[in-house]
């Protein structure tokens, strides 16, 4: 493992305990803005609606390629998750926040079992068939990529999908 990522690792556990390090390091950070966002209000009642699960936490089974950790300016591509294959198959490569927690126990990042649960107990109408993962860290060159090629064939995925509700998750 290279230094830039024992350096990054470090960083996170060191703001996850100590909150006040934490909002001093949020609060110097400059996020990318839009103003163009487009929101669609949900029309479909939750109970009859088929809802997919993105995140930003870097989640991918184990078996796909890792997010890209060495690129400074993150890694602006994306997974697609099988919903029918074991949660244990899961796994997070991203330096940029302390998920050891998730990595107990998957569903605080990707709650795809208390998904499922929601359509059981026929909350929700349906899991999609599959879902989405990007690494949160994504800066600098990699914004146009994100924005202008990923994000919008994401979207057309999802689309494509049928897919009504889609649940977001930061890592």
């Amino acid at each position: 493992m290279s230094i830039d990522r024992l350096k990054n690792k470090l960083i996170s556990k060191v703001i996850t305990r100590f909150p006040s390090l934490a909002k001093r390091f949020i609060a110097s950070y400059d996020p990318q803005r839009s103003l163009d966002v487009l929101w669609t209000p949900v029309t479909k009642a939750l109970d009859r609606s088929t809802i997919a699960i993105v995140t930003t936490a870097g989640v991918h089974h184990k078996d796909q390629q890792p997010f890209d950790m060495n690129d400074r300016e993150g890694d602006p591509s994306y997974r697609t998750i099988d919903p029918g294959r074991p949660l244990s198959d899961l796994m997070i490569t991203h330096d940029y926040y302390d998920h050891s927690d998730a990595d107990k126990d998957i569903n605080i990042v990707f709650p795809l079992e208390r998904l499922k649960e929601f359509e059981k107990e026929g909350l929700v109408g349906r899991v999609a068939a599959r879902h989405y993962s990007f690494m949160g860290h994504i800066i600098s060159r990699h914004i146009p990529t994100l924005v202008n090629k990923n994000a919008p064939e994401l979207a057309r995925a999802l689309k494509n999908d049928h897919v009504d509700i889609v649940l977001l998750t930061p890592g």
